[in-house]
């Protein structure tokens, strides 16, 4: 296996989207999960990126090998696990945007535990990836998301962290405590604005920024929607400003500026370079419908930043 830019661990979902087609309401497929969709992005716009995570015996598992080789992200420690199903999850709207429904518990991805981990990839990667939901799925999960971490900072692999708060794994007194413990032991933060108010009890992006500094992070990359993105180090901080569209659908577009922050960042270590590339990544994506479709290669990139 040769050396990867990114290892994203977590689990992967297919997603069933509603559509109108004439009067009846279809759901159309399509594949989600916050960390696939990481390292698919990442991969389009040029970084060499793996997936860890298991894969249920079924259909779904089969279609998202095909993807990850479609896409070429290396999925060599995938494991497609005996009797065990894939999670899906359903995405309907409402007035107030999207409604997610989620079949995922008992999924193949659930079971995953410390021992299940390839750490030969771990330490062949430069950065790896987790997330709030990595480890919020059930409680091997997050045990084997601490395990992960551990090792890559033994063997001196940069971690970035997702905060990615769901409160409909768990409740949030655990979840405070679990990625309040993981986001401190990440190089890189990648807190959402919503989430981090919650998970840290402050409401300014300034302090925030400074309660995960403090926590143990050395980079902050706080989003903040159409008001741009906050990247604090210990010694400087700036907003990192949005590009206003038009937005279809924002599904994914979280995980599309971390494949595409943390595909600038490997490159010169500048995270505010890679925020303003990030922030353009994640905005184009929103110009279409699902979480995969509509991510952009680096070439799409470049020719939006250039109209600005």
């Amino acid at each position: 296996m040769a050396q990867l830019d990114i290892l994203a661990f977590g689990e992967p979902l297919m997603e069933l989207a509603e559509t109108k087609r004439g009067e009846d309401n279809l759901y159309l497929p399509g594949f989600g999960g916050d960390v696939s969709n990481c390292a698919i992005a990442a991969a389009r716009l040029g970084a060499k990126t793996g997936v860890f995570s298991h894969l249920g015996e079924d259909k779904f598992g089969s279609d998202f090998l095909e993807l990850w080789d479609k896409e070429g992200v290396d999925r060599s420690t995938v494991v497609v696990r005996p009797g065990t199903r894939t999670g899906i999850y359903f995405i309907s709207y409402g007035p107030e945007g999207h409604i997610f429904t989620y079949l995922r518990k008992g999924s193949a991805a659930s079971l995953v535990g410390p021992a299940d981990l390839p750490l030969k990839a771990i330490e062949n990667t430069k950065i790896l990836h987790v997330s709030g939901i990595s480890q919020a799925i059930s409680g091997s999960c997050a045990d084997a998301g601490f395990a992960a971490i551990h090792h890559a900072r033994r063997n001196g692999v940069t971690v970035s962290y997702d905060t990615n708060l769901r409160l409909r794994l768990w409740d949030l007194d655990r979840a405070r405590a679990v990625i309040n413990a993981a986001v401190g032991l990440a190089d890189i933060a990648l807190p959402g604005m919503d989430d981090a108010q919650q998970l840290t009890g402050l409401d300014k992006p300034e302090d925030i920024c400074q309660f995960y500094l403090k926590n143990g992070s050395s980079i902050v990359a706080l989003t903040m929607g159409k008001s741009g993105t906050m990247i604090a180090t210990k010694s400087e901080v700036q907003v990192i400003p949005a590009h206003p569209v038009n937005a279809i659908d924002a599904t994914g577009a979280g995980d599309v500026f971390d494949g595409a922050f943390l595909t600038e960042w490997v490159k010169d270590h500048n995270p505010f370079r890679a925020a303003a590339f990030a922030n353009e990544a994640a905005a184009l994506s929103t110009l279409g419908q699902g979480a995969v479709a509509p991510m952009p290669t680096r070439a799409q990139v470049e020719a939006f930043m250039a109209q600005k």
